[in-house]
């Protein structure tokens, strides 16, 4: 029984937006799988692991209402595989989903619909305020790469949404580094935290591609939710107390001078060639007019870089993963940053965009 006709990129653009929280192997098998649902002339995605849900609409269906699960990776591949404008059908039989198009022909196992599990979704939200994707994007991309990775202090595998009177605050840390940016919001809200999953974030970032349109963000009680583009995410929050991240931004470094990001960057990134790969440090170097940046290796190998710098204090050296500097420096957008270190090199340094209080980075400082 043909359910579905369409054209290829129809049925594959809501697919992929559903399909990057899919594990291909799962210990529940129908959780590799895609929900398919045709109700009053629309079809419907959903996919879910348990711990995040993104539903969203795709295409109209003149063929009747139906509701099937089949593998999401596989059928993704399909359409992925299928020459650009390839008109689509989808035929149901029994347990089968036969796919054609052209001359090809696949026939793919189903689930049953009614045992695929979804999230309970609470109604209503304890907060609930609107931005443009582009503002959430920019605040998601100035943090995210802060966030730490299977850390045994689960939540630092996460980021922190903060909001408080009219203010939107992101803010990340691996316990080396730590990322803080803040953007202004329509309302007047209590103070509330929570933490989302790097996946929730990672997830989130890619569905913010309509830079004018505006997205929707609920708090609700132990989940969020987020509504754009005709697609809704929805997932529960990480348990635990995020650090005070207002205590680990020094308020006194009075060494500081002005860089071109671009340059900086472009210094880092060539004396990174011949950084140690399993330490990756760099070492700075201040003095009056003079920014120098170096890296070694165990090869007994050499890079050095020199930049002209407005600075007349006292000179001044200091050495960091120079991951930490260059993750910071490719994901914001300025022309010049700020650094500024304490009087001890081991007290972390505060780098920040002039003029611009709503971003901060702090960097630890290593030993090499």
């Amino acid at each position: 029984m043909l359910i579905l006709q369409t054209d290829r990129d129809s049925l594959l653009k809501p697919l992929q937006a559903v399909t990057g929280i899919v594990e291909r192997k799962h210990t529940l098998p129908i959780l590799s799988n895609v929900l398919l649902e045709s109700r009053n002339g629309v079809v419907q995605l959903l996919a879910t692991d348990l711990e995040i849900q993104i539903h969203t609409t795709g295409m109209e269906n003149d063929k009747g209402d139906f509701r099937i699960t089949t593998n999401a990776k596989k059928l993704q591949d399909i359409l992925r595989a299928l020459p650009d404008g390839a008109i689509v059908q989808l035929e149901q039989a029994d347990n089968r989903l036969t796919l054609k198009a052209g001359k090809s022909r696949f026939n793919l196992q189903m689930l049953p619909a009614d045992d695929f599990p979804t999230m309970n979704v609470e109604s209503s939200a304890q907060i609930a305020f609107s931005l443009t994707q582009e503002a959430l994007k920019n605040l998601i991309s100035q943090v995210q790469y802060s966030m730490a990775v299977q850390d045994i202090r689960f939540y630092l595998n996460g980021l922190l949404m903060q909001v408080e009177d009219n203010q939107l605050r992101l803010v990340a840390t691996d316990g080396h580094r730590l990322a803080y940016a803040s953007e202004t919001i329509e309302g007047n809200f209590a103070k509330t935290d929570v933490i989302l999953p790097r996946k929730t974030v990672l997830e989130l970032n890619k569905l913010l591609n309509q830079a004018n349109e505006n997205i929707t963000v609920e708090l609700l009680n132990n989940q969020v939710r987020f509504t754009c583009n005709g697609t809704v995410i929805v997932s529960k929050v990480i348990d635990g107390k995020f650090p005070d991240y207002n205590r680990v931004i020094p308020l006194d470094n009075d060494r500081i001078f002005v860089i071109s990001r671009t340059a900086l960057l472009g210094a880092l990134e060539r004396s990174a060639i011949l950084a140690n790969e399993k330490f990756r440090g760099v070492k700075l170097f201040a003095s009056a007019g003079l920014l120098r940046v170096s890296c070694t290796n165990n090869e007994q190998e050499e890079a050095q870089e020199e930049l002209e710098i407005a600075y007349q204090g006292d000179e001044l050296e200091v050495s960091f993963n120079i991951n930490y500097l260059t993750d910071m420096l490719r994901n914001i957008h300025s022309d010049d940053v700020q650094l500024a270190f304490g009087n001890d090199i081991n007290k972390s340094t505060l780098l920040t965009v002039p003029n611009q209080p709503n971003f901060k980075y702090v960097a630890m400082p290593m030993k090499i």
